[in-house]
């Protein structure tokens, strides 16, 4: 598979982002053995994968999605080039939580109380004010929406570059009203973060969406690579990684369009 098979799915200048994240390839100390499809051939066609949904049954080891942290790293670095472009508006972050139903099972899945309790995952979204994804998340689809409330905004720091590491700190959160608790309204006054969360019994979903229908467009956006929705991995780390990288993707869009 050569570079003219695969090249034209990987967006324009991703590659070059994404290249020194990905983990060197294991050398043979005794010679030999078959000979690694190359890095940026792996790459493009995880993407094809993410994109149309086709089977992917065996990843290559140079770069195993459920191994490596190249995807969330990848995310990360498109993020800090919209960060240093002044492109990510944190006024205001929206936070919400979809239903993917899960094809196989595995880990962080759970019967659906939206589905007629068959086996499904949540996907969660942290999104700035414009609905860039800033935080992704999984986790059993019979989990309440407000568990993940404080993984999503703890996750909010980048942690993998030492040097770089940043974090992009949130005025105000929105989130609908199933993230409506006491507790959780404490938790985000302490870290000095504005609660905008809809409250139960008081305020209409008119008055709510004025503000969160940049997350359902996100989530839009997210749903519409096929390798998420459904879900077909088993293993959690793999479905996250996928997700991960759709999240990357639009973002990297998003920072072409406004820089170009």
């Amino acid at each position: 598979m050569g570079r003219g098979t695969w090249s034209w799915i990987v967006p324009d200048g991703l590659w070059e982002i994404a290249k020194p994240l990905i983990p060197p390839s294991r050398v043979r100390s005794q010679g030999g053995g078959t000979q690694d499809t190359s890095d940026e051939t792996v790459f493009a066609a995880i993407i094809y994968v993410l994109v149309s949904g086709c089977a992917w049954r065996a990843l290559p080891p140079c770069f195993g999605i459920s191994k490596s942290t190249a995807p969330g790293r990848l995310h990360e670095a498109v993020l800090h080039r919209l960060d240093d472009a002044g492109l990510i508006d944190v006024s205001r972050v929206v936070l919400d939580s979809a239903h993917v139903r899960a094809k196989k099972g595995g880990e962080l899945t759970g019967p659906s109380p939206v589905d007629r309790g068959k086996p499904g995952s949540k996907m969660h979204i942290l999104s700035d004010a414009n609905g860039l994804p800033l935080v992704v998340g999984v986790s059993a689809g019979n989990t309440h929406d407000s568990e993940g409330l404080k993984p999503m905004v703890e996750g909010h720091q980048t942690r993998h570059d030492p040097h770089r590491g940043r974090y992009f700190k949130p005025e105000r959160l929105h989130a609908d009203k199933a993230y409506d608790r006491p507790d959780l309204h404490k938790w985000l006054r302490g870290k000095r973060i504005g609660v905008r969360i809809a409250r139960k019994g008081i305020e209409s979903s008119e008055r709510l969406g004025r503000r969160r229908w940049v997350i359902e467009r996100t989530m839009s956006w997210l749903s519409g690579y096929r390798r998420l929705s459904p879900r077909y991995e088993r293993d959690h780390r793999n479905y996250l990684a996928f997700l991960g990288l759709a999240a990357a993707i639009c973002c990297y869009k998003r920072y072409v369009r406004l820089t170009t």
